[in-house]
């Protein structure tokens, strides 16, 4: 018999993990709330927003995920990123020691601001990498009067 040497910091972050990856496919609500929907997500990509005077700018990391399995909406003001990772084919004489990459759906919502022109929307697909370019409305943008004086 083998004895290990324990570690407490080891143990916290393997409970950690379980957590994170069981709310991970926790229902989750999205929309309005009078038209409630119900989804389960596998992983969540990571997301950044970022705004300018013109436009919300978001991108969004979804490696290994083909443009064909993203989908993206907006419904009732609520952005929505779908998409799927499908897993990789597993070699009959490979042994895994440990798989970390998450595979299956994704779902990610974000409610709009007022100012967002629906249909002023564009998305590109690069490298794993989806990036979408909201454009503001013309009336939320920032207008310059000059002032004359007497």
């Amino acid at each position: 018999m083998t004895l290990a040497r324990w570690n407490p910091f080891r143990e916290m972050e393997e409970i950690l993990d379980r957590v994170n990856r069981n709310m991970a496919g926790r229902p989750r609500l999205q929309g309005d709330t009078s038209q409630e929907t119900m989804s389960t997500a596998d992983w969540t990509p990571s997301v950044d927003i970022s705004e300018t005077d013109r436009e919300y700018r978001i991108k969004a990391e979804i490696p290994g995920v083909e443009k064909e399995d993203v989908d993206v909406s907006i419904n009732q003001g609520v952005l929505v990123i779908h998409g799927v990772r499908k897993s990789e084919k597993e070699e009959k004489d490979e042994k895994y020691h440990r798989v970390e990459r998450a595979y299956g759906s994704f779902v990610r919502s974000f409610t709009l601001p007022d100012d967002v022109d629906d249909d002023g929307i564009d998305a590109r697909f690069k490298g794993g990498m989806l990036f979408l370019t909201l454009k503001k409305s013309e009336k939320a943008k920032p207008k310059s009067i000059k002032i004359n004086v007497a």
